[in-house]
C-alpha cells in the first residue's frame, strides 16, 4: 500500500533583495495576489511577480524615501507617498507617471484607492486626510479630526464611507457624500495600525498595538466584540472573501477569528516575523514581510485551515483557549452594502486629453514627466502581466495556478520510496494526501468574431462614422455586370449632402456669433439665456465648456437656467454632450447644493425681505430640478466605462437628495 504524501500547511515561498537600501513599505495586489509593490529608502517603487526573482518594473521620481504604496484592485494603477508629503500615481500598463499630488506637509503614512478607481485617499503625519481626484490633479476634500499620524485608510465596499486609524488610539468613520465625520470609535489603548471593512455586512475590524482586535457595528456604531491576547501588535488583518472569518497576521503565526461570539478557529505557525500585508488567491493566503532590504513571501493553504465551527488550542501561548460559545441564531443580520451594478470588470482608464478636462501644461508638470520614469527591468514578465495581447485577455480575469505545497520535512525522504502504482485510485479520499488532479482543459474559443453591436453612445473621438456606410451614398447597382461606377457619378452622389451640411454649419456659426455678442457685454446670465433660446444643444455645449473652465462664473440664477439643459445633455447619445453635462452638474452640486439645502431648511424670516424671497424661490426651483435629475443619474449609475464612473460620482454627491 502506498504511503500517504503529506504536504505543509504553511511554507516560505521566496526571499528577494528588493532595494539597494532599506525597504520602507510594501503592498500586495488584492486582485490577483500575485503582484507585489515595494517602496524603499532609495526613493524607488519596485514591482515584482510573486515567486519570481527579477524585478518587473522600477518607478522613479520621488526625491525622498517612499513610505506608503497602494495598488488599485485591477492592478493597473499604483500610488506611492513619500517622506516629503508628495504623492505620485503611475499607470502600469502605459508605464508612465499619471499624476503628482502635492498638499501634505509631512510623511504620507497611508493610501487607498476608491473602489471605482478615480479617487485616492491619503493620510499623513500632519494628521490630515485628503481625498484626491486623480483625473483633475486636485484635492476634493480635507478631513480633520485626528490628533496624531493617520496610519491606515480604507474605503467601504460601496464607496460611500472612509475609515481611518491613527496613533491617537482612535478609529473614525467619514461620510464621503456629506464630507464630514459620521462616528468615532474609542476603546483601543494604543496606536491603531489597521482597519478593514467586512466584504458584505456593515462591520468594521480594527487592530492595534495594544494587542487587541475590535469589531464595530456600523449601524449602531458600537463595539460588537473584542479579541485580546494577541502575541504582539496587530499590523495586518484580512476578512475571508465570503466574510466567514478574519485572518490576523501575528508574530510568526496566522490566527483565524470569529466575532459573534469572539473565538479563535485556528492558529497556524508561520515563521514570517512581522508580516506587513496579506492577500487571498486560489484558496491560499499570501503573506509578505520585510527586514532591511530583503522581502520574504509566505503561503498558507486555507483548505487545511479551520475557518468556522470549533475553537482551536493556541500552540504559541500557554494560555487557556477561549471558551467555545454557540452562535446566537436569533442575532439580527446587519445591513449589506449596496454596490452599483456594472457589467464592466475594468474601471475606466484616466485620460489626460479629454476635451472637457484639458489644461495647459505647466513647467512643474513637465519637470515631473522628465524626472519620473518607469524602468522596465523584465520585459517578458511586464508584457505578460501589463500588456495583454488582445482586448479580451482580461475577460474573464487572468487565472493563476496555486503555488505547489512542499512536503513535510519528516517524511520528505520517503517520497521516492512511496511512488503510487498506476492502478492506484488517485481520487480516493485520504486526509492530508496530495491527490493527482488532471488540470482543467482551457475553454475552446471560437475564432469567428462576434457581430459588432452599434454603440448606444456615440464617442467623442472615433475613426469612422457611426451607422454610416459608403454604399448609402452611392447609387444602387441593378446589373451585376455594371458593378464599377464612373468617377463623375460617384462624386455627384457624394456632393448631394454637401450643401445641406454647409447650411447647418453656417447657421451654427451665426448662433455662436449672437451668443458671443451678448457675452462681450459681461452679462453671463443673458448670454446663457440667449443660447438656450436658440434651442440648439450644440451651442449650449460650446458655451458650458467655457463656463466650466472658471467655476467663479457660476451663480444661483444661472443654475435655474442651465439645470433643465443639463438634464437634456445627460440623455444625449453623444459622449461629449454627456460629459459636459456631468462636469457642469458636478460644479453646481459642489458649489450650491449645501447652500440650497441650508436655505430651504432655515425657518421663515420675520417681515418682508425681497432679496431673501427671491433667493428662496431660486433655491426651490433648483431643488426641484435637481430632484428630477437625481432619478436620471441614479438609473445611469450602473453603466460601465467612463459614463458609469461619472454618474456614480454624481450619485454620491446627490445622496442628500434621496
Amino acid at each position: 500500500m502506498a504511503t500517504p504524501v503529506v504536504t505543509k500547511t504553511a511554507w516560505k515561498l521566496q526571499e528577494i533583495v528588493a532595494h539597494a537600501s532599506n525597504v520602507s513599505s510594501l503592498v500586495l495586489g488584492k486582485g490577483s495576489g500575485r503582484l507585489l509593490a515595494t517602496g524603499g529608502d532609495d526613493c524607488r517603487v519596485n514591482l515584482w511577480s510573486i515567486n519570481k526573482p527579477n524585478c518587473i518594473m522600477s518607478l522613479t521620481g520621488h526625491t525622498s524615501p517612499v513610505e506608503s504604496v497602494r495598488l488599485n484592485t485591477p492592478e493597473e494603477l499604483i500610488v506611492a507617498g513619500s517622506q516629503s508629503g508628495s504623492i505620485r500615481v503611475w499607470d502600469l500598463e502605459a508605464a508612465k507617471i499619471l499624476r503628482t499630488l502635492m498638499g501634505h506637509k509631512a510623511n504620507i503614512c497611508s493610501l487607498d484607492f476608491h473602489p471605482y478607481g478615480e479617487f485616492v485617499a491619503s493620510g499623513s503625519q500632519d494628521t490630515n486626510i485628503k481625498l484626491w481626484d486623480i483625473r483633475r490633479k486636485g484635492c476634493v476634500f480635507r478631513y480633520r479630526g485626528h490628533s496624531q499620524a493617520v496610519r491606515c485608510l480604507r474605503f467601504s465596499p460601496d464607496g460611500k464611507w472612509l475609515a481611518s486609524a491613527a496613533d491617537d488610539h482612535m478609529v473614525k468613520l467619514w461620510d464621503l457624500t456629506a464630507g464630514k465625520m459620521m462616528s468615532e470609535f474609542t476603546g483601543h489603548t494604543g496606536p491603531v495600525n489597521v482597519v478593514e471593512f467586512h466584504p458584505n455586512e456593515y462591520l468594521l475590524a480594527s487592530g492595534s498595538s495594544d494587542r487587541t482586535i475590535r469589531f464595530w457595528d456600523l449601524e449602531k456604531f458600537q463595539v460588537v466584540s473584542c479579541i485580546e491576547g494577541e502575541p504582539g501588535p496587530v499590523r495586518s488583518i484580512l476578512f475571508n472573501p465570503d466574510g466567514c472569518c478574519l485572518y490576523s497576521g501575528c508574530q510568526d503565526s496566522l490566527r483565524v477569528y470569529g466575532w459573534e461570539p469572539e473565538r479563535c478557529f485556528d492558529v497556524v505557525l508561520v515563521n514570517w516575523g512581522k508580516v506587513a500585508d496579506l492577500a487571498i488567491c486560489n484558496d491560499q493566503l499570501i503573506g509578505v514581510a520585510f527586514s532591511q532590504s530583503n522581502v520574504s513571501s509566505y503561503v498558507v493553504d486555507l483548505t487545511r485551515v479551520t475557518r468556522t465551527g470549533t475553537v482551536a488550542q493556541d500552540p504559541v501561548q500557554d494560555s487557556r483557549p477561549l471558551a467555545q460559545q454557540p452562535p446566537n441564531p436569533s442575532a439580527p443580520l446587519r445591513r449589506i452594502y449596496e454596490r452599483p451594478s456594472t457589467t464592466c470588470s475594468k474601471p475606466q482608464r484616466v485620460k489626460q486629453n479629454s476635451e472637457s478636462e484639458r489644461r495647459s501644461p505647466s513647467s512643474e508638470d513637465d519637470r515631473d514627466e522628465r524626472e519620473s520614469r518607469a524602468e522596465i527591468q523584465n520585459a517578458e514578465d511586464y508584457n505578460e502581466i501589463f500588456q495583454p495581447k488582445n482586448s479580451i485577455s482580461r475577460t474573464p480575469p487572468r487565472r493563476s495556478e496555486p503555488f505547489p505545497a512542499p512536503l513535510e520535512d519528516d517524511i520528505a525522504p520517503a517520497k521516492e520510496a512511496a511512488k503510487p502504482s498506476p492502478a492506484m485510485d488517485v481520487q480516493s479520499p485520504m486526509p492530508n494526501v496530495c491527490r493527482l488532479e488532471v488540470p482543467p482543459q482551457p475553454p475552446v474559443v471560437s475564432s469567428t468574431p462576434a457581430p459588432k453591436a452599434e454603440p448606444a453612445i456615440i464617442p467623442a473621438t472615433r475613426n469612422e462614422p457611426i451607422g454610416l456606410k459608403a454604399s448609402d451614398f452611392l447609387p444602387a447597382v441593378k446589373i451585376p455586370q455594371q458593378a464599377e461606377l464612373v468617377d463623375e457619378d460617384a462624386m455627384s452622389q457624394i456632393r448631394k449632402g454637401h450643401d445641406t451640411m454647409c447650411v447647418v454649419l453656417t447657421s451654427r456659426h451665426k448662433n455662436l456669433d449672437t451668443v458671443r455678442a451678448v457675452w462681450t457685454t459681461g452679462d453671463i446670465k443673458t448670454s446663457v439665456d440667449s443660447a438656450v433660446a436658440i434651442n440648439d444643444l450644440s451651442v449650449v455645449v460650446d458655451l458650458l465648456n467655457i463656463v466650466n473652465q472658471k467655476a467663479s462664473l457660476w451663480k444661483l440664477d444661472l443654475c435655474t437656467t442651465v439645470l433643465p439643459q443639463i438634464e437634456k445633455l445627460l440623455q444625449s447619445k453623444y459622449e461629449s454632450y454627456v460629459q459636459t453635462g456631468c462636469t457642469s452638474l458636478k460644479l453646481i452640486l459642489q458649489r450650491f447644493l449645501p447652500l440650497i439645502t441650508d436655505i430651504l431648511a432655515a425657518p421663515p424670516s420675520v417681515g418682508v425681505d425681497i432679496s431673501r424671497e427671491e433667493r428662496l424661490h431660486k433655491c426651490r426651483l433648483c431643488y426641484k430640478q435637481l430632484k428630477s435629475i437625481n432619478g436620471l443619474v441614479k438609473s445611469k449609475s450602473g453603466l460601465s466605462g467612463r459614463h458609469g464612473s461619472a454618474f456614480r460620482e454624481l450619485h454620491l454627491l446627490m445622496a442628500s437628495l434621496d
